[in-house]
């Protein structure tokens, strides 16, 4: 496969990025405010992993929309769904031990992969108050692999220590503009670092050690067979509203 020329926007390595951690038969599951993460898993289902099982939290099991909406608690997801499915039955699924992968993010994310949605500042008199982790707590410790993503990636987001722990768990990649982050032995290391990112840039967007350098692999860039596909199944663009 040829490698997709160039320009190619932040959004888009980041979708082809996720959809490429996505394996064949799993049961993958979004929430709300996930327009990558859908994109994402979409996107695998038509190149890598045909038989994977995509969950929304809108309820529906495999749809197949007719256009894909900024929301994902849209109606439009609901779109030829196989079956629906409630709240508690992901919850219950993830409990059970049969959720494969959870998409979630956090306002701030630590070098062990714990997030924080909950408040900036103290908990009793926060600066800012966050709308809270919805079913993070639950998900992350019960689901098999987490993977988080986040379009901002700097030292506000990417912290040395929380300022409230909403949830914990079963972290397996980070993806954000800039990288790909694995977490090992309980910490995040680098995996790969964006087409374009200088390992100079990626320490000081930062908040929390990390080891990058010369010999740091680079994230593959989109195929072209990748990056005509994502334009196929999102042709409106919905892959960059998170970063608008």
């Amino acid at each position: 496969m040829s490698v997709f020329p160039a320009p190619i926007a932040p959004a888009e390595i980041m979708a082809v990025a996720m959809a490429r951690l996505l394996r064949p038969g799993e049961t993958v599951f979004h929430g709300v405010a996930s327009p990558l993460p859908m994109i994402a898993t979409l996107l695998a289902k038509r190149l890598y992993a045909p038989d994977l099982v995509y969950l929304n939290i809108a309820g529906s099991i495999d749809p197949e929309p007719e256009r894909l909406p900024v929301s994902t608690v849209d109606p439009a997801l609901l779109r030829g769904s196989r079956a629906l499915v409630t709240l508690a039955d992901l919850f219950d699924l993830s409990a059970r031990g049969r959720l494969d992968v959870a998409f979630l993010s956090g306002v701030q994310i630590d070098g062990a992969g714990r997030i924080n949605m909950s408040a900036i500042g103290p908990f009793a008199r926060p600066k800012v108050r966050l709308p809270g982790g919805a079913g993070s707590a639950m998900l992350m410790p019960t689901a098999k692999r987490v993977i988080l993503w986040r379009t901002r990636h700097d030292p506000r987001t990417f912290v040395e220590r929380l300022d409230f722990v909403t949830a914990a768990g079963n972290v397996d990649r980070v993806v954000t503009p800039l990288s790909i982050l694995v977490r090992q032995d309980g910490r995040l290391v680098v995996e790969s670092i964006h087409p374009g990112v200088s390992p100079e840039a990626f320490r000081e967007a930062t908040g929390f050690p990390v080891e990058v350098g010369a010999a740091t692999p680079v994230t593959p860039p989109p195929t072209v067979e990748e990056m005509a596909a994502l334009r196929e199944i999102d042709p409106e663009g919905v892959v960059h509203s998170e970063f608008g």
